[in-house]
């Protein structure tokens, strides 16, 4: 059974009751989690849902919410806007509302990112009351090693306790970037960020996956980034789309040599059809979740395929 360590800044009686709640809802009670990311649409424009490799479906935002909803995936991220514009029809999904975003024109050769929130907590807050929809979570994007990061760094400290103030549990995107910042994928300095999340108090740090010399990802790179997140539990982002079997071995490899606790991923579920999207999504969760092999997942992928 799932063993839950609640935070001190969850306060006693009904937040910490609802904290619990929404940590197990959202992690199916097995302390793992399986977040489906939708705030791309800001990220990275139309990039990722129009192009040859990408199923017609994913042109319209309505395809993010169908496939959360039908799919056993632990929460969906997105934006607050987008989820008031769907969120009336699609009310069985956990929700993470995603506080900051910010889209991929200014370089960071340019200027270092920075990323803000967009609402003020007590516009969330009224929004988790009266929306009607399950929200369990918040989210935010961190940069260490940009220009920013004193005004990035208050703001994620003051929301991850604002969170836990209405029972909320906490994301935080931890992604060392800048003109300061040399190698963005290098396990020391990824392992460095993580202990920001720590230090900061989130619940969940999702981090870019390190990867060794060649430029694979390699599993057991991940063990400083998991030890220095200490009681804050590690996933990694699933970057660009790659194939089934590969992203499966990936996520395997993740959470059995690196010691994180489930996954994020967004475009390699999204970008495929509706259908194939939730045969993903079984055998993404069958790993991540469920603690079962790379060959259990293929099967349920490949079940009706």
């Amino acid at each position: 059974m799932m063993k839950l360590s609640i935070p001190l800044d969850v306060p006693r009686g009904a937040a910490r009751r609802r904290y619990e709640e929404n940590y197990r809802l959202m992690t199916k009670e097995t302390g793992r989690l399986f977040l489906m990311a939708g705030d791309q649409k800001v990220e990275h424009l139309n990039d990722d849902f129009v192009g040859a490799a990408v199923a017609a479906d994913d042109s319209s935002p309505e395809h993010l919410f169908k496939i959360a909803q039908s799919a056993p995936v632990g929460c969906f991220a997105g934006q607050m806007g987008l989820i008031a514009r769907y969120g009336m029809d699609y009310r069985d999904i956990p929700y993470l509302i995603k506080l900051n975003s910010k889209t991929h024109l200014v370089k960071k050769d340019q200027k270092d990112p920075v990323s803000l929130q967009w609402q003020e907590t007590s516009q969330v807050e009224q929004f988790v009351r009266h929306a009607g929809v399950r929200v369990v979570a918040l989210g935010y994007t961190l940069y260490p090693g940009s220009e920013y990061e004193p005004a990035m760094l208050s703001e994620a400290s003051r929301l991850i306790f604002e969170a836990h103030q209405m029972g909320l549990v906490f994301v935080l995107w931890v992604y060392p970037r800048g003109r300061s910042v040399g190698n963005e994928n290098d396990a020391h300095l990824i392992a460095g960020g993580a202990g920001v999340g720590a230090c900061l108090g989130a619940d969940f740090i999702k981090i870019n996956p390190p990867v060794d010399p060649s430029g694979q990802m390699d599993g057991m790179l991940l063990r400083e980034a998991v030890a220095a997140a200490g009681r804050s539990q590690v996933v990694c982002a699933g970057g660009a789309e790659t194939t089934v079997p590969s992203f499966l071995k990936r996520l395997y490899d993740q959470i059995h040599l690196g010691g994180t606790s489930g996954c994020a991923t967004g475009r390699n579920v999204h970008q495929r059809s509706f259908e194939e999207a939730i045969r993903f999504c079984r055998a993404i969760h069958a790993i991540a979740v469920l603690d079962q092999s790379v060959e259990e997942a293929l099967a349920l992928y490949n079940k009706g395929s």
